[in-house]
């Protein structure tokens, strides 16, 4: 089995070291491809088996745009990272899959849906985190901050999980997956809960005027997201079902 990825980050290397015995391509600072390598990249799109994009688009979606026509006429398996952005926010309701796609970021909107309209799986991810990225790792740095928002609330998931949920997707039809944990919560109880585990005080609160306008957009949106459909479809659980689980792993 041979995969190309397309961005071999912080998400996708944590699905690469799953695949025991397979030969893996990937462009990014971490892979063995130049993207701008056509002819290179296109040998790799005939090679592969499976291929998964992380990369995220600027204005257009960068993948698509160089090597899309190779992706369409492949017939191979697709995958590509997609973020629960797209839903915008729905002051704190519950979200799955049937939901509309209203995300503040155009170009991330139009990404998922022309992945979508390739027959890939189209993964959409909550917050991340996982070892050297998580709250414990920014209390210790101090860089966490609470908002005294509670009404405020978001789906997180384990790297780990997010690698078996991909992973779990290589035996099921195209479509879009929700990956995220069991349990969206308030993001000071998270930093909070971090800091007793390092046995610290809870870092300060910081309003939300004071915050950068990415920090400020991204607190602006409240939204609770589904995985039935992967549970369901994927046969796939998450290890880590809430962030308690996640960061006591990680400590």
């Amino acid at each position: 089995m041979r995969l190309l990825v397309f961005g071999l980050g912080y998400a996708a290397s944590a699905v690469a070291a799953r695949l025991d015995r397979w030969e893996i391509a990937a462009t990014g600072s971490a892979g063995s491809l130049d993207f701008d390598d056509r002819a290179g990249v296109v040998a790799a799109i005939d090679r592969a088996t499976h291929i998964l994009s992380s990369v995220p688009p600027d204005e257009v979606d960068p993948v698509l745009a160089r090597y899309g026509a190779a992706l369409a006429d492949g017939g191979k398996w697709l995958g590509y990272l997609s973020s629960t952005g797209v839903y915008g926010d729905t002051g704190g309701a519950w979200v799955d899959e049937s939901a509309p796609i209203r995300g503040r970021r155009a170009a991330r909107n139009r990404a998922d849906a022309d992945w979508l309209s390739l027959g890939a799986r189209v993964f959409r991810l909550p917050g991340i985190y996982g070892p050297g990225r998580s709250p414990l790792d920014r209390v210790r740095a101090g860089r966490a901050h609470r908002t005294g928002v509670a009404s405020q609330v978001f789906s997180r998931i384990h790297v780990d999980d997010l690698a078996t949920g991909v992973i779990a997707g290589f035996d099921a039809r195209s479509g879009a997956y929700n990956l995220a944990d069991d349990a969206p919560a308030n993001q000071d109880d998270v930093v909070m809960f971090a800091a007793a585990l390092l046995g610290v005080d809870p870092p300060p609160i910081v309003a939300l005027d004071a915050l950068t306008p990415e920090a400020r957009a991204f607190h602006a949106e409240n939204r609770r997201v589904s995985n039935l459909k992967a549970k369901r479809v994927l046969g796939w659980r998450p290890g880590h079902a809430d962030y308690r689980s996640g960061l006591r792993a990680l400590l």
